[in-house]
């Protein structure tokens, strides 16, 4: 039940290449269905073969955003459009989708030709990849995040004294809710104390409590933050915030474990693991006098430093990659990424707010988007491009996390195989032909991998 205008030839092409490729009618009944795509969906030709293509593939771009029905509306060809399919098992497989009509001689509309490709093998990569960056909700390429993500367990099992350091929406409570989540003490309280927030009059009685007829109001009993952290972590937000008075009774915390509450007349034992983190430079304050120094060499048993996103651009196609999903969820949205031109813009941006600033510039588009991608007219007004000017060379810098592991993994093959193609393309699963294409497009040389 092939198209009488295919040829044996055409015929023979179909049935070997790896990309499923199936043609409709004007109807949108399939007329020919290759080996590839068999093999894909699950599906003999035989059972495809005039029935709809809706009725076979159950694409998530059927009903909204048909590759299809837009290259019929426009005449003009879809290519790479990303989509997910059921097989026919109820499987769900990743593919591309490039489309274009099919016309006589003459110009008259016969149907329409489809590819697809399967994703599956790249998903899995990029999950690897997501999976080899990410530690509990805190996302890092960078080397000192690889640090970080390499003694966190440890730390977290220590209930080791541990300050975090970092610049203000960095990700420094991530990192200090990773601590507990992975610590012995994970089924218990996990307390925040912001200590920027609090005014210096109630800082002593929120942390410790207070007993009735401490002061005017004190009506009845109120245990503190602390107390409220038994057997479990208290998180001290921007420590460098906390007020000279109650520096020296939290540093008796740390020392004797034990505190008293207000109005208290004998001290409460404290079975806490304390988080502090800090914007500003501790040891510069310590040296202004603006805070103990035995206060904080009781707190940096353990010190984390969070660089600035700004000096850790490597993260930023990640974090974008993990805002969309979070937004897609959140908003019920199939937004597939940004394009290029936004990830150049963000590449290239400083992000004074960091990471919190790239999350609200991820939501903003969110907002605004109503298509596949993130557009640059979907950025906030300080992020167009008469305040930025993109270069090429960033472009190259900002390409996706899925492209940058395609080009990893065929150099981890040509390693293995010391730059042999043949073997190489074999180990990937591609023709040699696709191989040296792909070198082509990142710059690899199978030379570089080649003993003297």
């Amino acid at each position: 039940m092939a198209p009488q205008n295919e040829t044996p030839f055409v015929q023979t092409i179909l049935r070997c290449i790896a990309d499923g490729v199936f043609t409709v009618d004007r109807d949108w009944r399939i007329t020919s269905f290759n080996r590839a795509a068999e093999r894909i969906t699950g599906w003999a030709a035989e059972e495809a073969l005039g029935k709809k293509c809706s009725d076979i593939f159950h694409a998530d771009i059927c009903e909204h955003g048909c590759a299809i029905r837009k290259t019929f509306e426009t005449g003009r060809e879809v290519i790479d459009q990303p989509a997910r399919i059921l097989d026919s098992r109820g499987r769900a497989v990743p593919v591309s989708v490039s489309t274009a009509v099919l016309r006589e001689e003459d110009g008259t509309l016969l149907g329409a030709v489809e590819t697809f490709r399967d994703l599956s093998a790249l998903e899995q990569l990029r999950r690897e990849i997501q999976n080899r960056y990410t530690f509990e909700d805190i996302i890092g390429k960078s080397e000192a995040f690889q640090k970080i993500f390499a003694i966190l367990p440890d730390v977290a099992e220590s209930d080791s004294t541990v300050l975090i350091e970092g610049p203000s929406g960095s990700g420094k409570e991530l990192l200090a809710k990773a601590i507990h989540n992975l610590s012995r003490r994970r089924k218990q309280p996990y307390v925040v104390v912001n200590c920027g927030t609090l005014p210096a009059t109630l800082f002593e009685s929120e942390l410790f409590g207070y007993k009735r007829g401490a002061f005017t109001d004190a009506k009845k009993d109120k245990p503190g933050r602390i107390a409220t952290a038994e057997r479990g972590t208290i998180f001290f937000d921007e420590i460098s915030e906390l007020p000279p008075e109650t520096q020296v009774k939290l540093l008796r915390v740390l020392q004797e474990r034990e505190y008293e509450p207000l109005g208290a007349v004998q001290t409460r034992r404290a079975n806490v693991r304390v988080v502090a983190a800090t914007n500003k430079s501790l040891t510069e304050l310590v040296a202004k006098g603006l805070f103990r120094d035995d206060l904080y060499f009781r707190l940096a048993v353990v010190r984390l430093s969070i660089p600035p996103l700004c000096e850790r651009r490597g993260d930023i196609p990640y974090l974008v990659e993990h805002f969309i999903r979070r937004f897609n969820a959140k908003r019920n949205k199939t937004i597939d990424g940004v394009t290029p031109d936004v990830m150049e813009i963000l590449m290239r941006y400083d992000y004074p707010g960091n990471v919190r600033e790239l999350e609200n510039v991820i939501e903003y588009g969110f907002v605004l988007c109503r298509g596949k991608l993130i557009d640059v007219r979907h950025l906030p007004d300080h992020l167009q491009p008469t305040d930025i000017v993109p270069s090429s060379k960033t472009v190259q810098r900002a390409a996706s996390p899925l492209r940058r592991a395609e080009a990893d993994a065929i150099r981890d093959v040509l390693a293995a195989t010391n730059g042999h193609l043949g073997r190489a393309a074999q180990e990937l699963g591609i023709s040699r032909t696709t191989l040296w294409r792909k070198m082509t497009k990142y710059g690899i040389s199978a030379n570089d991998f080649r003993g003297e």
